[in-house]
């Protein structure tokens, strides 16, 4: 079932991990078949370098329910059918403790858009949720964190800012597909590091401003895209 969804994910998990995303096994992405509701997850806790395909895990969208697979799904896996239900275009979505954004994570902050780097795939800051409350994190932690995302997005575009930092925790990005997921989380944490090391250097340095942003976000993203062959 899902052969090829399934190693496309496979390899999704082990580019985090080649592109310094992952330690241990701190990570996780996971695909999507919307036609027949399923959800393509690496297990939890398996090493990156020992997985196969066969130990990918699928589940229901809808009951989150394992359809196929001897070992347990990520136990993030709520958070992404959270994701996956909530922001339809979707396709893939990711989940690391990458250095720099876990940073700003840690620290409450969204990561402001201080430069073309991060405008050609970021339509501005990369918001951060608020801290989630005891309650919810004592009951069904994992599903909360989900719903934190999609709340912190009521008033923005998944499309337009396809990641977030969970407050206290680290970055979640997604995309049309899993690898344009993991590609937006390798750029996601360069543009971490970039604006620490912006703010370091001048912390009183001003998001770019909004002309610049739509022309290098619009010229990549949106039905007047120019940049590259199309």
């Amino acid at each position: 079932m899902l052969d090829s969804l399934k190693e496309a994910v496979l390899l999704a998990n082990r580019e985090l991990v080649e592109c310094g995303l992952v330690l241990g096994t701190w990570g996780n992405a996971s695909a999507i078949e919307r036609s027949q509701g399923l959800v393509v997850i690496k297990p939890s806790g398996v090493p990156y370098d020992s997985m196969t395909p066969s130990d990918m895990v699928v589940v229901s969208l809808e009951s989150g329910e394992v359809v196929e697979g001897e070992l347990r799904p990520s136990s993030d896996t709520p958070t992404h059918l959270v994701l996956y239900r909530n922001f339809p275009d979707i396709g893939g979505v990711v989940h690391t403790h990458s250095h720099y954004a876990t940073s700003w994570a840690q620290a409450g902050r969204g990561i402001p858009c201080l430069g073309t780097t991060h405008a050609d795939y970021f339509y501005g800051e990369i918001p951060v949720t608020a801290t989630m409350k005891a309650d919810t994190v004592l009951n069904s932690y994992e599903h909360h964190t989900g719903i934190m995302i999609v709340q912190r997005f009521a008033e923005l575009n998944p499309a337009q800012v396809p990641g977030v930092l969970v407050a206290h925790h680290g970055p979640f990005t997604w995309g049309s597909t899993v690898e344009h997921a993991v590609e937006n989380a390798i750029v996601l944490e360069e543009v971490a590091q970039l604006a620490l090391n912006t703010l370091s250097l001048r912390n009183d340095q001003a998001s770019i401003p909004d002309y610049l942003l739509d022309k290098h976000f619009l010229r990549k993203h949106g039905k007047s895209a120019y940049y590259g062959q199309g």
